[in-house]
């Protein structure tokens, strides 16, 4: 089987593809893949590996040998599912590979905000101790989590895994319900309630047509006004130009973003304006510590190598 992929740059440069080598018989890594490439690049190939390169259904009808497309993600949104399984390719995506990546990421984050780590350091960066009347500068100050209420919209193998950091701290979990859910499960809260009454909400739900700009304008409201909004998730469940007028009025604290619905952004996003203080943007770092890398690496490996002998895992068609 001979496997191409399509945006190899997306990992980083240290790491090595050698898991996948070691179960195709050639692979071709291209570092990143336009959409009026793709058909020239993988017209022979048997596995396309993709990370965000889209594959629609009118590029998937000019590559009749593909058999089997390896999403090195978990979000398919990439890839058009319907038209994949009516052409007989069979799509995979893998998971569970950055529980420990994006949990680190987005407890540093709330770590850091609350205290104020930045701005601690710049005191001294800046002569302000040095030129102290006293041992301690107060600066900004800083807040503990204990007693703090951490609302999780998506309790999957994520959400409990930053759940589980949280209550070490002595926070205080609500996990959200599915919002266009009836009726609420044991231990869930309803959307409405966890929004309105947490101190913190993070987002680690799928991008799907029922969660696209679920945080819009009347989700913000929603929110107390001291409320920190965290998104490692999928840019688009996220209504930028509502939560840009949120942050702009003081309606909650801040933001902090690792994704955005377009990747790159455009400079003039409505988010990086730099008239908003109030937010924190990352570029969709979160996932990508050395050792998730490696473990997505090796979990696409396994999907290839079960594909090659019919046992079906992590199909998403």
């Amino acid at each position: 089987m001979h496997a191409v992929f399509l945006d190899s740059q997306t990992f980083h440069s240290s790491i090595k593809f050698t898991v996948i080598e070691n179960v195709v018989d050639s692979l071709t890594c291209f570092p990143l893949t336009h959409p009026n490439q793709i058909v020239e690049r993988a017209k022979n190939a048997d596995i396309i590996i993709t990370n965000k390169v889209v594959l629609t259904a009118s590029i998937l009808d000019q590559l009749p040998k593909l058999t089997l497309i390896c999403i090195s993600a978990t979000g398919t949104n990439n890839v058009d599912l319907v038209a994949a399984r009516a052409r007989g390719i069979t799509v995979t995506n893998v998971s569970g590979y950055a529980d420990q990546a994006v949990s680190q990421y987005v407890l540093s984050q709330i770590l850091n905000y609350f205290s104020n780590i930045t701005s601690h350091n710049q005191v001294t960066t800046n002569n302000t101790w040095q030129e102290s009347p006293t041992f301690c500068v107060h600066g900004k100050g800083m807040t503990e989590l204990q007693g703090k209420t951490l609302g999780i919209l998506g309790y999957g193998s994520l959400g409990k895994a930053v759940g589980q950091l949280a209550t070490a701290f002595g926070m205080k979990l609500l996990v959200s319900e599915r919002p266009e859910s009836i009726t609420t499960r044991e231990g869930r809260v309803s959307f409405e309630r966890m929004l309105s009454e947490s101190d913190i909400v993070t987002l680690h739900c799928p991008q799907t047509p029922e969660t696209t700009n679920l945080i819009n304008q009347s989700a913000l409201e929603k929110m107390q006004a001291h409320a920190l909004l965290i998104n490692t998730a999928r840019g688009g469940i996220v209504d930028s130009q509502a939560l840009a007028n949120a942050l702009k009025k003081r309606a909650i604290a801040h933001a902090i973003l690792d994704v955005l619905e377009q990747e790159p952004p455009p400079r003039d996003h409505p988010l990086l304006d730099s008239h908003i203080t109030n937010v924190t943007i990352t570029a969709h770092i979160a996932w990508a510590s050395f050792e998730a890398q490696e473990r997505l690496l090796t979990l696409l490996a396994k999907n290839i190598v079960d594909f090659s002998n019919d046992i079906p895992t992590n199909i998403v068609n």
